[in-house]
């Protein structure tokens, strides 16, 4: 009984499930020599300025790849759903086309958000990318087919094409529920702080200029001081959480901003809105005020 029981034991251990597949693939290095020549090569090729920003969905205020992502493998799908009913080919044909087409803007915006992540998110994420661009190859592989009136052909390439869409979208989702890619790490934190003013710390103690971290409670502020003047925001980047009182300050469009040290996410220090990717949402921002004996005060701003 005892060897049966350690027996199914062994076996338990021995079964690997997805999940382990994906958390092996974060700790997993053999593809770190290719992911960082296609990493630099993206971000060599599609320079910070207006179409990364909007490749990282900036003017809408949520990454762009997701959505485009989920039009491509609906129309996948819905294809494969068709063929397996008998539905009409032309209808079939029109919806594979429209996956490919939409699967193409999706592919560009989600490489443009992967050369920015963490190397154990970028693994998880080149690999999904292998099996999106194999679901892309198959399914436009397929609609050559049906074209050409080889529609059984079509159809087992379509039924592949969707699995090997399915496992990248499985290692998708990891990434963005696991790995938290594309999460805002840097969520408003009003709930964290109590109602009205408080403490922080002297202005004489702020150096001019220059940011630096100083906590109210469980948060780390980034602090700057202009004259009298002293600006507050969280200091974690809302992109992968980065320190932003490390970051760079710099001028854009005649507005004060700070970019992230990590991945070169740019702020507005008057609002925190994002001026330049890969973050796409704002950095929480924090009201001042300076009491008589030079306290410097804030609160979570509205």
């Amino acid at each position: 009984m005892k060897e049966t029981v350690r027996a199914g034991r062994r076996h338990l251990r021995r079964f690997v499930g997805p999940v382990d597949l994906a958390d092996r693939l974060e700790k997993s290095r053999a593809m770190d020599t290719p992911i960082r020549v296609l990493a630099k090569a993206v971000r060599d090729g599609i320079r910070p300025g207006r179409v990364r920003d909007l490749l990282h969905g900036v003017p809408t205020g949520k990454p762009l790849h997701p959505p485009l992502a989920t039009v491509a493998l609906g129309c996948w799908l819905s294809a494969t759903v068709l063929d397996l009913a008998g539905a009409d080919r032309r209808a079939v044909r029109v919806l594979i086309g429209a996956g490919v087409c939409g699967a193409l803007p999706a592919a560009a915006a989600g490489l443009t958000d992967w050369s920015s992540l963490h190397r154990e998110q970028q693994r998880v994420g080149f690999v999904h990318l292998l099996a999106n661009v194999s679901a892309l190859g198959l399914f436009s592989a397929s609609l050559l087919a049906r074209v050409n009136g080889h529609h059984q052909s079509g159809r087992t390439l379509s039924m592949l094409g969707l699995a090997a869409a399915g496992v990248g979208g499985y290692l998708g989702g990891h990434l963005s529920y696991r790995l938290a890619a594309g999460a805002n790490h840097a969520p408003q934190v009003a709930h964290l702080v109590p109602l009205g003013w408080h403490d922080l710390c002297a202005l004489k103690d702020l150096p001019e200029g220059r940011p630096v971290a100083r906590r109210l409670g469980y948060i780390q502020l980034f602090v700057l001081r202009s004259g009298e003047s002293v600006t507050v925001l969280a200091d974690r980047c809302p992109h992968l959480a980065g320190p932003l009182h490390q970051g760079r300050l710099v001028v854009e469009d005649g507005e004060a901003c700070v970019v992230c040290p990590w991945h070169g996410s740019t702020f507005r220090l008057a609002d925190g809105t994002v001026r330049h990717g890969p973050a796409t949402a704002p950095a929480p921002t924090f009201e001042t005020r300076v009491r008589r004996d030079g306290t410097i005060q804030v609160r979570p701003g509205a």
